[in-house]
């Protein structure tokens, strides 16, 4: 494997740690342009999302085999230690000759010669370890559990206390590996199985997923890049978007308003439930993210999306409504496995979220007509951001009362909650973490 992946690999790190990049974004950005072949694009690519995911692994142990604090050692010098452990540990192509002679040099490559000897050193005292250390369980369950899945103890025990140990424990397995990319077909356009056979075609394997009009996409690249996709014939969303617009319970000719929408995913799948008949008010605060929405719904020939700029906590120009879709700014601790670094981020926003998102979902509320239904969601595994918020909103508004949701039937509760609420848990090959709650204007008030 030439050192250009390694490279790369290194820069990406680096940008996503020092500089807040996500993940996914810098990825296809930096080896979408590269030169690299596919196979160094690939490497690289298992490379940064393998480091991400087993940071506080690796961490805990360079802690047991350095002279130093890990925190102290320059940044590249301590990734490039990361790097070295993750491909020694869990990449079986790489000899292990090869991890630390790699590594040695990049310190050379990145100029940092006075650190060779010390990477070197400290990557041939691992390399003769069987595995990689862990912390006494019986001395701390939530420590020994962040360390094992690289997951930060506030976590770990907001979802223990959440969820239960069973529930938790899922959830902290299925951060491990890449998740299944989930695409929903444009109904508008072709079906499941036309879809299906067209990607086939251009050698890429999908298969139909559990829910109704979506496929599991395996082998790709850039799925924008298809053919298919750049015709429009589907566009990429989570099994669990496609379940919360369901919820809604859109029909053709009626006004939805969907309050935070861009990059538009949502909009696009409640349009095509709709048959493309009817108005779709898609709001999102900045101007430019609802280009995203635009150009999105001309490639999948949509043509009933309107954008809105505005803050939706404020916005005075919506519409009066049969449906509302208010999938609200969050934690995002539920799409933890597809962007690693969240897990990372010394401020979630969990403790500031929860007033924001009720000052959307009160203030969109208003635009709701009498027996309208409004769906409140979050992409996020924190109750204080879930049902801590439509509790608090079902309290203080008379006029709105809670409506049973009706669960696709592969769908099932894993935690006891009210019937107009769904908790929606990652697993391997399931959807990814989600919180759907859903309510009805039952009078003016």
């Amino acid at each position: 494997m030439s050192e250009s992946a390694r490279q790369s690999a290194l820069e990406i790190l680096l940008r996503i740690e020092q500089d807040g990049a996500y993940s996914n974004l810098i990825l296809d950005k930096r080896l979408g342009s590269s030169s690299l072949s596919e196979r160094d694009k690939s490497f690289a690519a298992i490379l940064v999302y393998g480091v991400m995911e087993k940071k506080l692994l690796l961490d805990y142990n360079l802690a047991r085999l350095c002279d130093r604090p890990v925190n102290r050692l320059d940044a590249p010098v301590r990734m490039i230690l990361r790097m070295g452990l993750y491909q020694l540990f869990f990449m079986q192509s790489v000899t292990a000759a090869a991890a630390v002679n790699e590594s040695v040099k990049l310190c050379k490559v990145n100029k940092l010669n006075s650190s060779g000897a010390f990477v070197n050193a400290v990557l041939r005292s691992v390399s003769r370890l069987s595995t990689l250390q862990l912390p006494e369980r019986r001395k701390g369950k939530n420590k020994y559990d962040s360390i094992r899945y690289s997951c930060p103890e506030p976590i770990v025990k907001l979802w223990r206390e959440a969820y239960g140990d069973e529930v938790m424990a899922s959830v902290l397995e299925s951060l491990e590996g890449r998740p299944p990319l989930t695409a929903r077909v444009n109904t508008l356009r072709t079906d499941t199985e036309q879809l299906v056979q067209r990607l086939a075609g251009e050698g890429i394997a999908a298969q139909p997923s559990f829910l109704k009009n979506y496929i599991t996409l395996r082998g790709t690249g850039a799925p924008g890049a298809l053919a298919a996709g750049q015709e429009g014939l589907f566009h990429i969303q989570d099994a669990a978007c496609g379940i919360c617009c369901g919820m809604l319970g859109v029909q053709p000719g009626e006004t939805v308003i969907d309050a935070c929408s861009a990059p538009g995913g949502k909009s696009f799948t409640l349009a095509q439930m709709m048959q493309n008949r009817g108005r779709i008010v898609a709001c999102d605060l900045y101007e430019n993210r609802l280009q995203l929405v635009a150009k999105g719904a001309q490639r999948l020939g949509i043509t009933i999306i309107e954008t809105c700029a505005g803050d939706a906590a404020q916005n005075q120009s919506l519409p009066q409504a049969d449906r509302i879709l208010c999938d609200v700014p969050c934690s995002g601790l539920g799409i933890i496995r597809r962007k690693p670094e969240l897990r990372y981020k010394e401020d979630t926003g969990a403790q500031t979220l929860p007033a924001i998102q009720y000052a959307i979902l009160s203030h969109c509320a208003g635009f709701l007509k009498k027996g309208g239904t409004l769906v409140y969601s979050t992409c996020t595994l924190n109750p204080a951001e879930n049902d801590g918020v439509i509790r608090r909103f079902l309290e203080e508004h008379s006029g709105f009362a809670p409506a049973e949701l009706e669960l696709p039937q592969q769908v099932q509760r894993r935690i006891p909650e009210p019937s107009h609420e769904l908790t929606l848990f990652p697993r391997k090959e399931g959807t990814d973490g989600f919180f759907i709650a859903k309510v009805v204007r039952t009078q003016i008030v």
